[in-house]
């Protein structure tokens, strides 16, 4: 069974077929560095992890090159900088890494190549001359600007009409350009800022730019498939798509354009300018990774996705399901291959709601058996919830994990000494009722041989 993906650009889902099986390569637009993710910057992370280990589970680990790049050069970095008074490479530092580690807590494995904006000035200036030279751009002011005119088809991928999409967007209205389409290339750096020399003055380069020179110094004129969140469509990947073509003599920029839809608050999109924002960062204070990461996948990634606490509740109390039937087999890193009835719905444009149908299937049935059957059939859903990304902490350790609602495991596990020692002075009436208590939080206690042990119900 063929690997499918619905390609933005074909409007289509097609086959997917890589230029060399042997160097697969994707490209993902990763993080501004100036402050938290939001959950909805965290859902298009989730995703493409989903999509790097299911090219590295069909062409193999190592034939898998993921690029997420950092943008460690903008306005708003500039602006995070002047407004707390630290220097932009120690905010730029601090957010980089503070993403990363947001990003592993949800399961997400480290991209192949993290390159970073301000690691690539030369080859990016470099582009621009070559712009400027084949009559693709043009210097104005101090700036420079691709002329969208001298791309035919400006506007494919998003497949909206021009003057809507200009009007639908925030296109800086300035004096210089000949067209209001025409966006930034090169623009000059006022005092106090970042830049580099350029023919055209002090300055930095335009966020668009960025990404192109990017994939074109990690992985040449084409990368196999180019992936974001659907709000960069336009402008930005259209943008990439024209000044790459017009960079490299027409090579397309993605041979497959994958896009994640939005994550919803009520009626509207999640966004840091409507103030609806919900951060990765605090969300993973309250919940296990893998509930949010639960969440994030219960959708199609395509389709909207409705964000609520009532999503978290619901997702916790699946996995509880399985952790539970993973109790009776020992944990191991170690897994084995996972049941084609859940790597085929993911090999179907990673269709996450017919592969969580295919994971509940699995625990039904491990369920229903008995002996060394029931644990194979065990053995072979935490396979296949660790493609997905679940299933990777030990039962134990899941059980006494960190609640919304309830006690933390410092306050359980002082209650628990309390009550020992209560014991000891046979004050049976105190042991009992720090028993009662935590069982009333949801807090199961059980006595041993080696004393009590405790998980959350």
């Amino acid at each position: 069974m063929p690997l499918s993906l619905y390609d933005t650009m074909a409007r289509e889902k097609r086959v997917f077929e890589p230029a060399d099986p042997y160097r697969v390569t994707m490209y993902v637009c990763g993080p501004t560095v100036y402050n938290y993710a939001h959950i909805g910057n965290a859902r298009a992370a989730v995703v493409f992890d989903l999509l790097y280990r299911v090219l590295r589970r069909r062409y193999g680990d190592a034939h898998v090159v993921y690029a997420r790049n950092v943008t460690d050069i903008d306005d708003k970095i500039i602006k995070a900088a002047q407004e707390t008074g630290e220097p932009i490479a120690a905010i730029t530092k601090k957010f980089a890494q503070i993403y990363r580690d947001d990003m592993a807590a949800l399961g997400a494995l480290p991209p192949s190549l993290e390159p970073a904006a301000t690691d690539h000035i030369a080859p990016m200036i470099a582009m621009i001359e070559g712009l400027v030279e084949n009559g693709a751009a043009y210097a104005a002011e101090g700036h420079v600007l691709f002329a969208v005119d001298r791309f035919e088809d400006y506007g494919k991928l998003s497949g909206a009409d021009r003057d809507e999409m200009i009007a639908g967007a925030r296109v800086e209205v300035a004096p210089y350009k000949k067209n209001p389409a025409d966006f930034v290339l090169w623009k000059p750096s006022k005092d106090g800022e970042p830049g580099w020399d350029s023919p055209w003055g002090r300055g930095r380069p335009g966020w668009h730019l960025e990404c192109s020179v990017m994939i074109e110094s990690e992985f040449g004129n084409t990368v196999d498939i180019h992936g974001g969140g659907q709000d960069l469509r336009f402008p930005h990947h259209e943008n990439e798509i024209a000044q790459s073509a017009c960079a490299h003599d027409g090579a397309p920029l993605a041979r497959y354009w994958v896009h994640n839809g939005f994550l919803r608050m009520g009626s509207d999109k999640m966004s840091k300018s409507l103030g609806n924002v919900v951060l990765a960062h605090d969300l993973l204070k309250d919940w296990p990774g893998e509930v949010i990461r639960w969440a994030l996948l219960s959708a199609h990634y395509r389709q909207p996705l409705e964000w609520s606490e009532d999503l978290l509740k619901q997702s916790r109390r699946q996995l509880d399901r399985f952790y539970r039937l993973l109790e009776e087999i020992p944990f191991s890193d170690e897994t084995g291959a996972a049941p084609e009835s859940v790597v085929l719905a993911l090999e179907d444009d990673l269709n996450t709601p017919e592969a969580y149908a295919g994971l509940h299937e699995l625990r039904d049935i491990a369920s229903q058996m008995e002996g060394e059957a029931r644990a194979n059939a065990i053995a072979r859903l935490r396979a296949a919830g660790r493609l997905m990304g679940f299933l990777n902490v030990a039962p134990d350790e899941w059980f006494k994990g960190e609640a919304a609602d309830g006690p933390t495991a410092e306050e359980i596990e002082a209650l628990l000494a309390e009550r020992a020692a209560a014991r000891k002075a046979k004050d049976f009436a105190r042991a009992d009722a720090i028993r009662d208590d935590l069982a009333a939080k949801g807090i199961v206690i059980e006595d041993g041989p080696d004393g009590a042990t405790w998980r959350r119900a």
